[in-house]
């Protein structure tokens, strides 16, 4: 089955809801997805899985535990990969847009369920 050719700009401007991410498409097993983040996330860990952060607008900050690296800052163009098994916050001062890569079926807080536990939405063509 053939994808929609879709437009980052375009589905990052159909929603405006923080933390609540869209399938921009599926590449084999993988989602892309776009989000947008505003405020402090949950603290969570993906233990089977890498996260792929890639950061279209804003600033936002990975803040993480026991990590070698610390908090990582990311800007418009910057791509960070939290190693799976990594306790992690994201946390946005300002209005974020951003893309994620993670593997089908991945919820959002990983092994912590929160009240910021969404369901993956589809964007509206």
């Amino acid at each position: 089955m053939t994808q929609p050719v879709r437009n980052l700009q375009t589905a990052l401007d159909s929603f405006s809801e923080p933390w609540s991410p869209r399938r921009l498409v599926s590449v084999n097993d993988y989602d892309v997805k776009v989000f947008k983040a505003q405020g402090e996330f949950t603290w969570h860990s993906h233990p089977d899985t890498d996260e792929l952060f890639l950061v279209v607008s804003g600033r936002l900050v990975i803040q993480q535990r026991d990590a070698d690296g610390g908090d990582v800052e990311l800007g418009p163009g910057d791509v960070y990969v939290v190693p799976r098994g990594v306790e992690h916050c994201p946390r946005a001062d300002g209005e974020v847009s951003a893309l994620l890569i993670e593997p089908q079926g991945t919820v959002n807080t990983g092994d912590t369920p929160s009240a910021r536990t969404a369901t993956l939405r589809e964007l509206d063509d």
